[in-house]
């Protein structure tokens, strides 16, 4: 078994293969991983096929043949055909996925929730304080606060769309705004243990955007590969979640002069 004894915790910063190692030395969180990887890419793929079944019967026929022109106009008409082709079933594509990848992460959210818990716990051994307990004030709290996740996700996909319009820089921004939403949703599992508000996370973000642009980078680049994103993200999200926790502890740990009340 793994032994987190063995660690110098007071390292700022642990990397990924630290945290698959730590996967890998635990029987009970590899299992729980495997479990939620199956889950995340059965949910993610249907709602993916759904998401784009939807989109494609929005275009009608009109990307399914070129259109028949002649002459110069007729071939910048048919080049401008294919670029918006282009352009449409990349954006499509990328925005189906994250439509598809927020119902599969409400869904799976509560065993996620576990699988960080578990992963915290095993980390701190004896320094791990248990939570107080359920009830259900709280468990109310915690679904509020994981539907603002959700729906503050549909904005970001919405901000995204718009600053893509933006030329040169808008690409970038929306590599950023993806980052650190990817990053959010992480957190979101360790934090909600805590019960605090997406204020707070946000808060954090601010706060620790280094950490922040480290721990949401990979999430981002990886959901934006058409196609093989949705296995990619299934099989890396328990790697993701127990890296961010993890992380989340460390910072938490580190900074004390945070207030999570802030």
């Amino acid at each position: 078994m793994y032994d987190s004894k063995n660690i110098d915790k007071h390292k700022k910063w642990l990397p990924l293969t630290f945290s698959l190692r730590f996967i890998f030395g635990n029987l009970n969180i590899l299992g729980l991983s495997l479990l939620l990887m199956c889950c995340t890419a059965l949910l993610t793929w249907l709602g993916y096929l759904v998401t784009i079944h939807f989109a494609d019967g929005l275009t009608g026929h009109f990307f399914q043949q070129p259109p028949e022109t002649a002459g110069i106009i007729g071939w910048f008409l048919v080049k401008g055909w294919w670029l918006l082709k282009f352009i449409f079933l990349m954006f499509s594509r990328v925005i189906a996925f994250y439509l598809a990848f927020l119902v599969s992460y409400s869904l799976t959210s509560p065993g996620y929730a576990f699988l960080s818990i578990s992963s915290e716990k095993k980390y701190l051994g004896e320094k791990f304080t248990d939570d107080e307990g359920f009830t259900w004030a709280v468990f109310v709290k915690d679904l509020v606060e994981g539907c603002k996740i959700g729906l503050f996700g549909l904005g970001v996909t919405l901000a995204a769309v718009f600053l893509n319009l933006i030329p040169v820089v808008g690409a970038g921004l929306v590599v950023i705004l993806y980052i650190f939403y990817s990053t959010l949703m992480f957190i979101d599992y360790p934090t909600s243990r805590q019960h605090w508000s997406l204020g707070t996370k946000l808060g954090w973000l601010k706060q620790q955007w280094p950490k922040a642009l480290r721990l949401g980078w990979l999430p981002a680049l990886t959901s934006m590969i058409p196609v093989i994103n949705i296995f990619f993200m299934a099989l890396l999200f328990p790697l993701f979640t127990v890296h961010a926790t993890l992380n989340f502890i460390k910072t938490t740990t580190d900074m004390e002069e945070y207030d999570p009340e802030i």
